[in-house]
């Protein structure tokens, strides 16, 4: 009987370990190279985390989208720092979402600001944006906005739909801005299962276009790497990148 009671708790134990856990915390770091066509490449390193206001729960939903699926509040930060001799050029980001409790509506706010230091003359520009929108039905939203800089307010609007296609997820995501120069975006991640993905965008600001494939793997449920390649008009674009959530 007491054979048996240690193989029961074993067993109790082992099956508790694939039981899926919550997360509130995820941090990530990667690097990108960027290869022009003319001049020097350029390394970039970049940061960030981001805080949700209640434990994700990632029941059986793809990884990746748990936290949009389970419309999940959370606010995030990130700073990128890339140098290619004399220039150095730093990113720092913040911003917040939140899905009004017991409602389909949504909100978002985010400032940034994009430094480029060249022989020690500094030149930087701030963008704002906020966005209101809705989730007409479960894993929709769409959101209107705007973004705000040196250069003008634009409108934007935003859209991204987790469904299944056949026994998978697939993640689809479209956004533009409209203004001197209308920018349009679209994105597509095919869920081959719950821990791996391959997708692809492309993005056109009138003046250039770039097309992108991208690949993200959950090693387990808290560790995830993720890879991806930008061809673009001017240059390539290859990063890395891995991230902890807890």
């Amino acid at each position: 009987m007491k054979k048996l009671a240690i193989a029961s708790a074993l067993l109790a134990t082992l099956a508790g370990a694939n039981v899926a856990q919550a997360y509130q915390y995820e941090v990530g770091a990667g690097i990108s190279r960027t290869d022009p066509d003319v001049g020097k490449s350029t390394n970039d390193l970049h940061v960030g985390g981001t805080y949700y206001f209640a434990p994700v729960d990632v029941k059986d939903y793809p990884l990746a989208e748990a936290a949009f699926m389970n419309r999940a509040s959370n606010v995030t930060g990130g700073v990128t720092y890339g140098k290619n001799s004399p220039t150095t050029n730093t990113n720092v980001s913040i911003g917040a979402e939140y899905y009004v409790p017991d409602s389909d509506f949504y909100a978002s706010v985010g400032y940034a600001k994009d430094q480029t230091k060249t022989s020690g003359v500094k030149n930087s520009i701030e963008n704002y944006t906020a966005e209101v929108g809705i989730l007409p039905m479960p894993n929709l939203l769409v959101a209107v906005g705007v973004v705000d800089n040196s250069n003008g307010t634009d409108p934007t609007l935003r859209a991204k739909y987790v469904t299944k296609l056949g026994a998978n997820d697939i993640n689809l995501e479209a956004k533009a801005s409209f203004g001197d120069a209308d920018v349009f975006n679209i994105g597509a991640d095919y869920y081959i299962d719950r821990t791996l993905s391959v997708g692809a965008a492309y993005t056109d600001n009138g003046n250039n276009d770039n097309f992108g494939i991208r690949a993200r793997k959950f090693i387990s449920q808290d560790v995830s790497v993720q890879a991806s390649v930008d061809f673009g008009k001017n240059a390539d674009v290859f990063g890395l990148s891995g991230t902890y959530r807890f």
